[in-house]
């Protein structure tokens, strides 16, 4: 009797435990349900709205449009530095920006370590030829600070109609020295391809060693290198240099159609992966195969080189079909797409991530070159400089003097490197030789 007293009495704790447990949890999953309901959600965000509308000490003049929009932009920007809720006026610059008719600097900027950091100065533009360089942080424009201000607003500070000016001050992180800057805006207008005078009649050296340098990834792009590559293959090219340093990237499709130009048809390029799979794709070679048949090629790069540059690459990396020199691209693999809305507004939200042939991911990691070979900034502020159109005239005959004998040594150890290249090839090859 005692016994079943005792087995009765611990059976009801049991029962007791297991139910205040469910009530636990049970009350837990509700919780967790409600924190995540959107309907619970939007009644703490309609009620905290109308506090602020009603209440907020200097709300005299807000209008509810005004705080949504700023809310948007701020539960969109919390995600990553390249998604943005766009207003009507962010929505139709960046319309202007894809058309290329927009005044502006030229700096191609992004969020970096919580700085606006130039990614790269473009081609021929004002901040180009004012001797920024990639990875100077913006710190300051018009005398204002705009630590904590959102991308698309220093952009929007920074865009304006052509001739007019605009002051901003910049940090350089790898001296501590900072500058201040007023420069002209102006529409940039440049060309995607260039020779090594900056210009388009690519010429050929004795030592048949062809330099391509493409300035950004446009709709273009792809056309203007076959031509660069017809001119110089006429002239017997025998290897080539492919200068990626300070592009920002542009368009996935002219990527794809760069990387065509020196790989087998059908062979992957790129892929993207997103949580959704309509967002996957598979990238794949689609021109006539390897116009240069596998002869030598050395890719530049830099910190500068972002985006498609890193497309560019971090393929012909893994496929082994080029030697990838200098220093780190700056990591921005990543896909945005944008989401046109009714009132005119837009959403750019990533939505994939570009990984190399052989799955390795870009964003925030960027390609590490094969040979790393580090530029001081007195020798890059002087090759942006003498790549600037008019650039060398600007300067008094001293600095002019300085410059002109500065040297590339990246572009050297590039041409040293397809010359021992060459060499070895001969030297393995003597009947090749003879018979030419």
């Amino acid at each position: 009797m005692k016994r079943r007293l005792i087995f009765g009495f611990v059976t009801v704790l049991l029962a007791l435990n297991l139910a205040i447990g469910a009530k636990i949890y049970l009350s837990s999953a509700h919780a967790a349900d409600s924190k995540d309901s959107p309907d619970a959600n939007l009644e703490i965000f309609a009620d905290v709205l109308q506090k602020v509308r009603s209440s907020y000490v200097d709300g005299t003049n807000l209008t509810y449009h005004a705080l949504v929009q700023s809310a948007l932009k701020g539960m969109v920007g919390s995600l990553d530095p390249h998604s943005e809720f766009m207003d009507v006026d962010d929505y139709q610059q960046l319309q202007d920006d894809t058309e290329g008719q927009f005044g502006g600097l030229g700096l191609v900027v992004a969020m970096k370590d919580g700085f606006v950091t130039v990614v790269a100065p473009m081609d021929d533009s004002p901040g180009f030829r004012a001797g920024i360089l990639s990875g100077d942080r913006i710190v300051k424009v018009e005398g204002k600070s705009v630590e904590k201000t959102p991308l698309s607003d220093v952009v929007k500070q920074l865009r304006g109609d052509p001739d007019t000016q605009v002051s901003l001050t910049v940090q350089r992180p790898s001296s501590g020295a900072t500058k201040d800057f007023t420069l002209t805006r102006a529409i940039i207008h440049m060309d995607m391809v260039k020779d090594i005078n900056g210009k388009k009649e690519f010429p050929l050296g004795t030592d048949k060693i062809g330099y391509v340098r493409i300035t950004e990834f446009g709709d273009k792009t792809g056309d203007e290198l076959e031509d660069a590559l017809q001119k110089l293959k006429g002239q017997g090219m025998k290897a080539l240099v492919l200068d990626l340093r300070f592009n920002p990237g542009g368009l996935l499709d002219e990527a794809v159609n760069v990387c065509g130009k020196f790989l087998p048809r059908g062979q992957l390029v790129v892929t993207t992966e997103g949580r959704n799979p309509g967002e996957n794709s598979v990238n794949r070679a689609a021109g006539h195969g390897d116009e240069l048949k596998g002869e030598p090629i050395v890719v530049l790069v830099n910190l500068g080189s972002a985006s498609a540059a890193e497309i560019v690459t971090g393929c012909l990396q893994d496929l082994h079909r080029a030697v990838i020199l200098g220093e780190k691209t700056f990591g921005k693999g990543s896909v945005q797409s944008i989401f046109p809305l009714e009132d005119g507004s837009a959403l750019k939200l990533t939505v994939a991530k570009y990984y190399t042939p052989s799955h390795k991911v870009i964003h925030e990691h960027g390609i590490t070159p094969d040979i790393v070979v580090p530029i001081s900034d007195e020798a890059e502020a002087a090759l942006l400089v003498s790549r600037s159109p008019g650039g060398l005239e600007s300067l008094d005959a001293k600095d002019r003097a300085r410059i002109k004998d500065s040297s590339d040594v990246q572009l050297d150890r590039a041409e040293d490197l397809l010359k021992g290249i060459l060499l070895y090839g001969e030297l393995s090859n003597p009947e090749k030789v003879a018979a030419k």
